[in-house]
């Protein structure tokens, strides 16, 4: 891999989706092939894909895999039903998910024969996929004029960007939310230091995003969870971008644990905090997040454990506390939106408020 886009999800061929297994980044980069409809559920469960918006791509070609095994007389005619079930039972959180799975309902059941289905729903997959792109390029489009004017007012010193978890284009197809100003801010020249959190208990930032800013040549430092409210208070720190996996429409946000602890420390340093989004993760429907959105409880072992490489090249799993100590894993928090400076989409910025967002997204308005 060189320092040139790639992406997540491609089709091999027209019965075949290829994926990149990023539970072995950045140590092996290996690819999975998703023939079924239960590969696809399996891959968005065993987390083999991750992300909001690569989630409910990979779900989009579950839904066509699905129909695929129809035909082939492997599953019969009433699989459809269950197949939908059972990928947006895959993770709970992200609404992209079930976002795209209406997108695929749509376009399926609009249809009277299978066939008529299949091409339906291949089509509809395949623009799910490039509609992320281009909604990424626009966020970046978006999301760097707040660099560049940070760049402007320090004399054209190095912008400092603190990030959680992975919201590149590891956990999209190609430009990712918030990578993708940062992306575009390099190439405009403008000088960027991106700092890391490693996002325990799957490490995503130092394993993901680590391994995404090596790839494009972004200078980063890693960094562990609790480092960043001391990065503000000595001025280390002039922007926080982190992603989201649902918001709601009065602006709650909901990302991987630990993001509240981020933008309680912002706010109490006056750090901007955004947050950037691609509009399939807002839930309209909505409006408490505390309240409102399901956080996903995850296996104990991913707190108990680590998993890396030993000096021998060989990669494991290593337990780091009492076999007998029971483990929390919430695998999200909500922060909720007055912590937040402004959110970053594909159609501008805005305020984190139902005003501000319907202000760009009219369409939704009550």
């Amino acid at each position: 891999m060189t320092q040139e886009r790639f992406r997540t999800i491609w089709l091999k061929d027209e019965i075949t989706v290829e994926v990149i297994d990023q539970r072995f980044l950045p140590h092996r980069f290996i690819t999975v092939e998703l023939t079924t409809c239960f590969d696809a559920v399996d891959a968005i469960k065993k987390m083999i894909v991750r992300g909001a918006p690569l989630i409910g791509a990979t779900a989009s070609y579950g839904v066509y895999l699905a129909l695929l095994e129809i035909q082939k007389g492997d599953k019969p005619t009433e699989y459809i039903n269950q197949a939908f079930e059972e990928l947006a039972n895959s993770r709970p959180t992200a609404v992209n998910l079930f976002w795209a799975l209406d997108r695929m309902k749509k376009a399926v059941f609009s249809q009277n024969t299978l066939e008529e289905q299949l091409k339906s729903a291949f089509a509809e997959a395949n623009q799910i996929v490039e509609d992320d792109v281009e909604t990424c390029r626009m966020i970046g489009v978006h999301g760097l004029p707040l660099i560049e004017e940070i760049w402007g007012k320090n004399g054209h010193q190095t912008v400092n960007i603190l990030t959680h978890c992975n919201a590149g284009m590891l956990g999209c197809i190609e430009w990712g939310t918030i990578t993708s100003p940062i992306y575009q801010a390099k190439e405009k020249g403008i000088d960027i230091h991106v700092w890391v959190d490693e996002t325990r208990p799957r490490n995503q930032g130092a394993n993901l995003t680590a391994f995404e800013l090596t790839k494009h040549g972004i200078p980063h430092t890693l960094i562990v969870d609790n480092t960043g409210g001391h990065l503000m208070q000595h001025g280390m720190v002039d922007l926080v971008i982190v992603g989201t996996d649902r918001t709601t429409r009065q602006g709650d946000v909901a990302n991987k644990i630990g993001t509240y602890l981020k933008a309680l420390a912002a706010n109490d340093n006056n750090v901007p905090f955004y947050v950037a989004l691609p509009s399939t993760t807002l839930d309209w429907t909505i409006t408490d997040g505390l309240k409102e959105i399901p956080i996903e409880q995850r296996d104990q072992n991913e707190v108990k454990t680590v998993f890396g490489k030993l000096d021998t090249g060989e990669l494991a799993s290593v337990l780091i506390c009492p076999e007998t100590t029971p483990a929390a894993n919430y695998g999200f928090d909500v922060t909720p939106a007055r912590l937040v400076t402004g959110l970053i989409t594909e159609r501008g910025v805005c305020p984190a408020s139902e005003e501000g967002l319907t202000r760009l997204f009219p369409e939704h308005k009550r």
